[in-house]
């Protein structure tokens, strides 16, 4: 398959690639599927819920803070690399991400449109404001210095936090007028905003192929662009080694992990 993949590749010239967690996960960022598209972690955040409920502000503060480090850390990994080196041979029009971890910015990607947004902000509700997530982390531990070191508490990115620790969390408000502070991320039950998705539609349009890399596609967002694809006859690939939404939408899946065959793919292209 490995050997489809590359032949469908290499008869394309403006690729635009939709990745997922499975990408990262090779990063020590886990991802939050199994193979069968089924969720296995913490419930996530849903939009109205942190807006209007404050201890739903204070869960997902408190297991951020926790699990906030281990996304700090974590570096690009080959499959990272690889679509870096297809940006560079002209294959890659436009890279499209459901990640909010910025890999594939650091690993040096030119092109990315972070479709929900990126975790290392923070953005005020009431003024706009954004600031760095690091200083969130020190306001965090400030207003709250009975809690254990946070890489103590972190299992892993989505970490683990008991309701104790949540009922006593004090979570920052915004330092210039006092509001509501969120990542810049789009929780479930929030929107990508309209000009967002319809930037990715032109560039669809204006491509020969899309290429989804990693993802179950199980939220609409992302699984939208593959029917938009099909919709304009433009063919669907897709790298994932589980079930996807999309199964019958692809003129080709390759089911493997996305490091191996993009490695493989990235030598033959630059032959």
């Amino acid at each position: 398959m490995s050997c489809d993949i590359t032949q469908f590749l290499k008869s394309k010239e403006r690729i635009v690639v939709l990745t997922g967690a499975g990408l990262s996960l090779n990063s020590g960022i886990p991802t939050y599927r199994n193979g069968a598209g089924q969720w296995l972690r913490n419930d996530p955040i849903q939009h109205n819920d942190f807006l209007h409920k404050e201890i739903a502000r204070q869960r997902y503060w408190a297991r951020s803070y926790a699990g906030w480090p281990a996304v700090r850390h974590a570096t690009p990994n080959r499959a990272h690399e690889n679509l870096v080196q297809l940006e560079a041979q002209k294959k890659i029009s436009l890279l499209v991400t459901q990640n909010v971890d910025r890999l594939h910015q650091r690993a040096g990607h030119q092109k990315v449109i972070d479709l929900h947004g990126r975790l290392d902000k923070v953005i005020c509700l009431s003024c706009g404001q954004k600031s760095q997530r690091s200083r969130m982390q020190e306001r965090i531990q400030a207003l709250n210095s009975w809690l254990p070191h946070c890489d103590t508490i972190a299992p892993d990115g989505d970490a683990d936090v008991s309701d104790g620790i949540v009922e006593l969390f004090h979570v920052p408000d915004c330092e210039c007028c006092g509001g509501i502070l969120k990542p810049d991320v789009v929780f479930f039950g929030d929107a990508v905003r309209r000009e967002i998705v319809s930037e990715i539609y032109k560039k669809i349009d204006e491509s020969d192929a899309l290429l989804v890399v990693g993802s179950s596609l199980m939220v609409f967002s992302g699984f939208r662009f593959c029917r938009y694809a099909v919709g304009k006859k433009i063919p669907v690939a897709c790298i994932n080694p589980g079930k996807t939404r999309a199964d019958g939408l692809f003129s080709l899946k390759v089911e493997e992990r996305c490091e191996s065959v993009l490695e493989r793919v990235t030598i033959a292209l630059s032959k």
